[in-house]
This record gives C-alpha cells, structure tokens and sequence, in this order.
C-alpha cells in the first residue's frame, strides 16, 4: 500500500477534472482518473501527475456504465490500496432548450450522468471508506441550482438532485467518519462553458459573464483549490455544504 493518500477523480482528463487531478497530485496524491474518449488528454494529465512522483492511473471508463463503478474502484484499490477522496466530476450538458422541448432521451441521458452515476460511485466506495473509518466525497454541482434559469431545466434539476444527495448521505456516513460535500461552481473557463456559450450567442453569453461581480470566468484551479480545502483537515468539521465558488454570483 502507498503511503500516499489518494484520490478519483471521474471526468479527469480535462477542464475542472484535470485541474484537481493535478493538484491533488501536487500534494502528494496518488491519482486516478476516468476519461471517456480522449485518450491524449487523459495521458497528458497522467505525465503531469507522474512527473511529480506520485502513482497515477487513467482508466478509460464511462460512469453512466452501471458496471464501471466497481471497475473504478477496484482499479484504484489495485493500483494505491486505498480510496480517501473520490470526486464525483463527470457530467454533461443538454441543449438549451425549455423542459418541454427537451427529448426524453436527452433528459434520461442528463439524470444519468449528472446524478445516478454519482450514486453508483457512492454505492462503490463507500463499503471501503467506512472499513476504513474515513473518506472525503466531493460532488461537483453547479452554481446553475442558485436561479434554476430557463434553458437550463435537466441539466439544473440533475445538479439540484446531486446537492440533495450531497447532503442525505452526509448525514448518514458521519458516523463512519466520512464527510460529503458539494462545490457549486459559476462560470469557470472550459470547453464546456464555452460550447454552452456558443449555443446562447454572443452577446447573451456576454450577458452573463457581465453579471459576475468581479468581472471575469473563474479559473479551473479556483475550484481544484476549494476541493482540496474540503478535502483538507482544515474542513474537518465540514460535511452536508454546498459551497458556492462563483465571483459572487448569481450565475446560472
């Protein structure tokens, strides 16, 4: 077994999953992550997490595959002996358009990434974190469930049911001494945001971005640091929050 902690970390390969993945491993984590279908960008965070002499590990799986979370899990128990952080990262964006006008499918396919994958990963790990009486879990969510916007309706309900979940399964796992909580990001610079931005037009994504108090995108790190904070003694008496890291928000 490492003498390192270590950390999973689902989506990993870019945005807001590779900025974690590369502090952690900053700090002295040993890193899984999971990518879906780009296989450069998931080695390019490998080399970055093994260039600074830590275990690192990138398992092509896809969370919305009931069986990859015990796959992932026992790749990270394989590879480090143990789990002590898993972040729950791995999402999708639907077209922005009104509940209504949504396909079943596309709202199906959004419940499913945004929110049941993150319950089969709880279901994977959480045997092991309470055998060891210990573990952080830390959902990414989204600023998007503060105004619950038009356009916005299976992908804010998705994230709206990951806080839900962040905060019933706080309370249950306390007494094992794992802590669950959430970070609920506003606008950060990533394809993702930029791809939602081309779908809105210009000057509506100017619109947004205008109503940050402080003026600009946030920064993928800007997250990475808030998840290594929960997951940091520092938060030792945190668990069931839903932190907002949003330039004051309101976002969404």
């Amino acid at each position: 077994m490492s003498k390192n902690k270590s950390i999973v970390v689902t989506g990993g390969s870019r945005g807001i999953g590779r900025a974690i993945a590369i502090e952690f491993a900053n700090q002295n984590y040993d890193v899984l992550i999971t990518y879906l279908t780009n296989e450069i960008a998931a080695q390019e965070v490998l080399e970055a997490i093994n260039s600074v002499g830590v275990k690192g590990v990138a398992l092509k799986a896809d969370t919305c595959d009931k069986t990859s979370p015990s796959k992932i899990v026992e790749s990270a128990l394989d590879a480090f002996g143990k789990i002590d952080v898993l972040v729950n990262n791995a999402g999708i964006s639907p077209p922005k358009e009104f509940l209504v006008d949504q396909t079943v499918e596309d709202w199906d396919a959004t419940m499913d990434a945004n929110l049941s994958s993150a319950f089969r990963m709880v279901k994977a790990v959480i045997p092991h974190m309470r055998k060891q009486a210990s573990g952080n879990i830390i959902n990414i969510s989204s600023n998007v469930t503060r105004r619950l916007a038009p356009n916005f309706g299976p992908y804010a309900v998705s994230k709206a049911g990951l806080e839900a979940l962040t905060q019933v399964l706080s309370k249950e796992e306390a007494s094992h001494g794992i802590r669950v909580n959430a970070i609920a990001p506003g606008f950060i610079e990533t394809d993702m945001l930029r791809n939602a931005f081309n779908e809105l037009g210009e000057a509506k994504a100017r619109e947004y971005e205008d109503s940050i108090p402080m003026k600009r995108l946030g920064r993928t790190e800007e997250i990475a640091n808030m998840v290594a904070v929960l997951a940091s003694n520092t938060s030792s008496f945190v668990t069931g929050q839903i932190i907002y890291v949003n330039g004051g928000g309101p976002g969404g």
